[in-house]
């Protein structure tokens, strides 16, 4: 989630709603200039006795994060707690839980990205090495209860934390117990943004199918493939989902700007803290009358604020983030930008990748979606058949987008070699959730806390 800093400046307020698509619109960049940004999290536990650390005992969060100085990061502080780190590198930041993230600066090519998250890697396994810390790739705790885990000093979590009961059964698991990966990817214009906007939806239950990686609950089996997913469906319905207005002709940045100002507030950033406004409209505020703020009007600091309060399967805000996919290992880091990069960022692949999926009706869409958690490639596929069938012919499709782009790196690799692990998953048959659970049931003999020893970075 975002990581927010006080800023000295003084904002203009918010005069008209049509500024509001100012920062879509401003995202704008020709095809040279388009980046990439990844977003990983990763659980951090003790080695000793696998519990999360919390933020203040010796050796946990705090110091985790302090140590990250000898590595050239700085710290960002909030109410007096270090809450995140800046560096070359982007930015690393506590989800509600403890759960570590890397926010990853915004790069040319997926060797850069790969190097990156080697880096990061690499930076924190050395710490841990130190500290007696280690770090899970999954897309849930596959052991933890709620009450075993920490709660990180954030202001937006405590409001969060407060508003999740009221509007879904499944937000604190989202906060508390989840890891994903993430990219955000660039546009060239609205209807550009549209275009990859609608794949992106599309095909994001099969990015989840792919990188399904949270099986257990509490120590067994959960009946899911992707867990993290699922909770997704009962987190708050006015802030998630499949978003079907995208598909609608003439879906814009205005459209986005109308659903953003359905959305329900979480909060608002002043003098360096946060003001509960959960469940409050930004209409309102527009209009100074914001219960929290009463006379107060918006500045483009608290739109944009506003903007990172939604949690669909795809957000807009001045760029594209596509959000299904559970955490992971190395590969998998890699991997996800790569499938979405070969998609959307050559122009021969993203209509090859629109003619796939245009003639699906929303319903199907919904329904796919609802499917994957539990079936992940088994999931039916709209028209006939199942998701695995058109798997392969989605992951050449990416092959030779990532291809036409012609990055390369030293050796004159170019960047789909990216692609691999997902190419494995798909010719075995088995994504990593369901080769956890052959795990769990043979080699492991119901013995969950191996997946520590075996499973981490």
């Amino acid at each position: 989630m975002s990581t927010r800093t006080a800023s000295t400046l003084e904002e203009p307020v918010i005069e008209s709603v049509a500024q509001l698509a100012e920062p879509m619109a401003k995202g704008e960049k020709p095809p040279e200039r388009w980046r990439i940004g990844t977003e990983h999290e990763k659980f951090v536990y003790c080695v000793s006795d696998h519990h999360a650390p919390s933020y203040d005992e010796p050796g946990g969060i705090h110091d985790l994060l302090m140590a990250l100085t000898e590595f050239g990061w700085e710290p960002v502080v909030e109410g007096g707690k270090v809450i995140a780190m800046s560096g070359e590198d982007g930015t690393v930041s506590l989800e509600p839980a403890g759960q570590l993230e890397l926010s990853g600066a915004p790069l040319e090519n997926l060797h850069q990205t790969c190097a990156e998250t080697g880096r990061h890697l690499d930076q924190v396994k050395a710490i841990g090495a130190r500290t007696g810390k280690g770090f899970l790739g999954m897309g849930m705790w596959p052991d933890k209860t709620r009450e075993e885990l920490p709660i990180m000093p954030k202001g937006r979590y405590a409001i969060m934390l407060r508003h999740m009961p009221r509007v879904g059964t499944m937000g604190l698991d989202m906060m508390l117990r989840t890891c994903t990966i993430q990219v955000n990817l660039d546009y060239s214009s609205e209807a550009d943004m549209a275009k990859k906007f609608r794949v992106g939806l599309a095909l994001q239950p099969l990015a989840t199918a792919l990188f399904a990686n949270s099986p257990f609950t509490e120590g067994k089996p959960n009946g899911y493939l992707s867990y993290r997913s699922h909770i997704w469906s009962d987190t708050d319905p006015a802030r998630t989902g499949m978003l079907p207005f995208v598909f609608d002709e003439g879906f814009g940045y205005e459209r986005y700007v109308d659903y953003m100002l359905d959305v329900p507030m979480y909060f608002v950033f002043r003098d360096g803290r946060y003001i509960d406004a959960a469940g409050q409209s930004f209409r309102d505020f527009l209009d100074g009358k914001l219960p929290a703020l009463p006379g107060e009007r918006p500045t483009m600091s608290d739109w944009t604020d506003h903007l990172s309060t939604a949690f669909p399967e795809v957000r807009l805000k001045s760029f594209l983030e596509m959000r299904g996919a559970d955490g992971g290992p190395w590969n998998r880091i890699c991997a996800l930008p790569a499938l979405w990069v070969g998609l959307l960022y050559d122009q021969t692949a993203l209509d090859a990748a629109w003619d796939l999926v245009k003639n699906w009706s929303m319903e199907e869409r919904e329904a796919l979606r609802n499917a994957v958690p539990k079936l992940a490639l088994d999931a039916p596929l709209p028209g006939g058949g199942k998701l695995k069938d058109v798997a392969a012919e989605v992951l050449e499709i990416a092959r030779g987008g990532l291809a036409a782009r012609a990055r390369l790196n030293s050796s004159g690799d170019n960047e789909t070699g990216f692609l691999d692990p997902l190419h494995e998953i798909v010719a075995r048959g088995k994504v990593p959730a369901q080769r956890l659970l052959d795990l769990y049931h043979g080699e492991w003999q119901h013995d969950l806390s191996r997946i520590y020893a075996e499973k981490s970075f």
